[in-house]
């Protein structure tokens, strides 16, 4: 029996060293890594420079604590605020701690400023914020809440980018509206053009502040630094987290000049976040990914591999769809063609590929920014062999013979 709580169903790989867009297990074999560590590893595995930064870091000071002053953490609080064009920082260690603060903060300003006793923040359906009990409440995946009650209160929930759901609210205690630009966990879903503006636009006009979890699609994922610059606005408060260190753990809340003071001393706090040997990690990526153009390639490449995608699969009867910004990726399937996709990952490390199921019909896609024209060519095949292959399985054990021809006859297309 293991030591670890079962919170996990492992896929039994080990992996012992990385590098690029590729991991080798135990035994040597290399897998191309089409999920970068759940967006987390946006330079690939063992970048050279974050890997230096790292270790000379570690070896001169890892860890002094938030009683001091962090010169590192203060560098990279301005690199965000210039790249954001927001005005203050918190730092922390996660995505969920992230959010927290993004609650913490917008109630507060809401007590504070707007005088509301019991502060109330929008939520969307289907949305993913994290797992500690606050982010778990602003969490649209009953999935995720079960077991969990009494979850704390003042989330107000309506259906993700519907625009009208949003205007019929007739609270006077809603000071905030909570989103994810595009709904990572939820499918990777996107809303629909112009719908994150007109809901800056509606914020302006009833005084809610807009907060936007960018945990997944933030540093560039999406082919922009942050995914509301597609959109062109600005968040009130911004959160971000997994590709920022690489790999080394360190989350941020970012906002406005206006809404930060509601942060004084003691009223929030973290014991490791922004610490000398996470900041210095930040600050590499940051420089890597400026330096070497990688935010245009995540547009370039993830357009480049869904044009892929649809070539190989096009017409294929369980492809219901295949969405994505930059290089994150959806690929709906209808399981009552493919069958049951939890097998799925496992088939792919079957072939050397790492690939993540979402939503239970999404094949997700999320490899780093720095993989290579091969690369997602050779994704984009052997993506296609899986869903070709797991359909015909399906097809298979179905009573009817004509699914199974037809499954066979929309197995992927070989490129020119």
């Amino acid at each position: 029996m293991s030591a670890l709580m079962p919170t996990y169903k492992r896929l039994p790989v080990a992996f012992t060293r990385g590098e690029g867009s590729w991991l080798f297990d135990e035994q040597g074999r290399a897998y191309l890594d089409g999920i970068a560590g759940i967006a987390v590893c946006l330079l690939g595995h063992s970048h050279p420079r974050v890997a230096a930064a790292i270790a000379e870091q570690a070896q001169t000071l890892m860890h002094t604590s938030n009683l001091y002053r962090i010169p590192l953490q203060e560098q990279l609080a301005e690199r965000l605020c210039q790249l954001s064009g927001l005005d203050a920082v918190f730092f922390c260690n996660s995505g969920a701690e992230a959010n927290e603060a993004a609650i913490k903060l917008a109630r507060r300003y809401a007590h504070d400023e707007r005088g509301i006793d019991e502060p109330q923040i929008v939520v969307a359906d289907g949305a993913f914020h994290g797992r500690t009990l606050g982010a778990l409440a602003a969490t649209g995946n009953p999935s995720a809440q079960h077991g969990f009650a009494p979850l704390p209160g003042g989330f107000v929930r309506t259906p993700y980018a519907d625009i009208e759901s949003l205007r019929a609210l007739d609270d006077e205690r809603i000071c905030a509206v909570l989103l994810e630009p595009i709904q990572g966990e939820g499918g990777v879903r996107i809303p629909p053009e112009g719908y994150l503006a007109a809901v800056r636009e509606l914020c302006d006009a009833r005084g809610w502040l807009l907060l936007l979890d960018e945990i997944q699609t933030g540093i560039g994922r999406t082919g922009r630094m942050f995914a509301y610059e597609h959109a062109e606005i600005r968040p009130d408060v911004v959160t971000i987290a997994k590709a920022l260190g690489n790999g080394m753990p360190i989350g941020a809340c970012l906002t406005t000049a206006a809404v930060a003071p509601s942060f004084g001393p003691g009223s929030h706090g973290t014991t490791f976040g922004g610490n000398p040997l996470a900041a210095r990690a930040a600050l590499a990526v940051l420089d890597v990914l400026e330096q070497e153009g990688w935010v245009a390639n995540a547009a370039e490449a993830g357009t480049a591999l869904r044009e892929c995608l649809r070539e190989q699969l096009d017409g294929h009867p369980a492809v219901r769809e295949i969405r994505g910004q930059g290089l994150m990726i959806g690929i709906e399937l209808d399981t009552a063609l493919t069958g049951d996709l939890s097998s799925l990952p496992q088939r792919g490390l079957d072939h050397g590929l790492l690939i993540n199921v979402t939503a239970g019909s999404v094949v997700r896609l999320l490899p780093p920014l720095t993989i290579r024209d091969q690369e997602w060519m050779h994704l984009a095949d052997g993506v296609a062999t899986l869903i070709a292959e797991q359909t015909a399985a399906a097809a298979s054990q179905s009573s009817d013979p004509s699914l199974a021809h037809s499954s066979a006859s929309s197995s992927a297309k070989p490129r020119a």
